[in-house]
Parts: structure tokens; C-alpha cells; sequence
């Protein structure tokens, strides 16, 4: 029985669109639900147009009741039976209370070799120290910000004349190798990590 999965997004979803394009044949996980904090996000109508089933909830009205926010997001999760949860470019910070009832089966990757650079700018940060190489990470959601089980890598050298944007574009093409790779095994009931050169 495949899993049922929920994407979290609040852009244009390029992480998603590689997490669905490899959930096809024999995979163990099929995409359920598409869901975003923003209307206007171009994940969400693309995901339409695949036939995906989306939801929105906008957090702007919650008033920064991050819980009443979190409490809507987990009755729109009901119907669709989800057994996991994809974070891809979820701008929203979860707080332990929507994040341990999903713990071990909720992921997220992050534009940073892990444990380094947790949080925003990860690319601007590591270029201001010097560093030789950056990557991405996907690991599982714990209650503390991006410190959960790595459960995979990827790495990526820095150029001379890189920019944060340069940067980001390049380990953007990583992660979009190294998220479906983590993906397809977790949902299998391997947590043994991957890590790609």
C-alpha cells in the first residue's frame, strides 16, 4: 500500500514538482495533497493542473495564533489519510505542537549542510565564512528548527565568483536530486541516510 503523502509549500514548488515527477511506478509514496500558506503560490496551480488535490490556509488572518493556524492545517489534513509530510519550501515555522503528533513521519530539506547555517541566508552566511563547500540536507522535522535526523546529503563546492544567488541556483539542482532519492526510501521504511558527492 503506498503512502500517502502532503507537501507544505509557499512558492513556486520546484521541490515538489521533482518529489512528484519521481512518485510514478513502483514507488512506495503517492503525492495526496498539495498544501500552501499562500493562494498565489505557483506550486499550488500547478499542482491543479496534475490532478493533485491542494488546500490553502493563509496565516495572515490567524494573527500570529500560530496554534489556531496549526490547528486548521491538521483538519485539512483528515480527509485525505495522509501518512507523511513533505515540508518543500514551507516559510512557516511549525511549533512542537503540530510537529510531535507528525514526528518520524515528516520531512524537510534545507539549503545547508547541516548542522551549519540552520535558519535563513544559509547562502549568504556561508560565502561571508569563507566556506569551501555548501550543499543540502533533508532530514526529519523534530520541535527545534532544522535539527532533526539528517537523512540525507548532497555537497557542492563554491566558486570564485559565486553569489548567494549563484549559489542557491546550484545547490537548488541538488536538492532536487537528493530530496525524491530520500523520499522513495523513506517512504519504504529506510532511514539510512544518503549522501551524494
Amino acid at each position: 500500500m503506498s503512502k500517502r503523502v502532503a507537501i507544505f509549500l509557499s512558492g513556486g514548488g520546484s521541490n515538489m514538482r521533482s518529489l512528484v515527477a519521481d512518485m510514478t511506478g513502483d514507488h512506495p509514496a503517492r503525492p495526496a495533497l498539495v498544501l500552501s500558506n499562500r493562494a498565489d503560490a505557483g506550486g499550488i496551480d500547478w499542482a491543479k493542473g496534475q490532478g493533485i488535490a491542494t488546500e490553502v490556509v493563509d496565516h495572515r488572518p490567524f494573527k500570529g495564533d500560530r496554534a489556531a493556524f496549526e490547528a486548521e492545517i491538521a483538519a485539512r489534513l483528515v480527509p485525505y489519510a495522509i501518512d507523511l509530510i513533505c515540508l518543500a519550501g514551507f516559510m512557516r515555522v511549525l511549533t512542537a505542537g503540530f510537529v510531535v503528533p507528525w514526528q518520524g513521519r515528516m520531512l524537510n530539506i534545507h539549503p545547508s549542510l547541516l548542522p551549519k547555517y540552520r535558519g535563513l541566508h544559509t547562502h549568504a552566511r556561508a560565502l561571508a565564512a569563507g566556506e569551501a563547500e555548501v550543499g543540502c540536507s533533508v532530514h526529519e522535522v523534530t520541535a527545534e528548527l532544522d535539527e532533526g535526523p539528517i537523512l540525507g546529503q548532497a555537497r557542492v563546492p563554491v566558486l570564485s565568483d559565486d553569489t548567494p544567488e549563484t549559489l542557491a541556483a546550484r545547490v537548488l539542482t541538488q536538492e532536487h536530486i537528493l530530496y525524491p532519492a530520500v523520499l522513495r526510501r523513506f517512504a519504504a521504511g529506510d532511514r539510512t541516510p544518503i549522501f551524494l558527492p
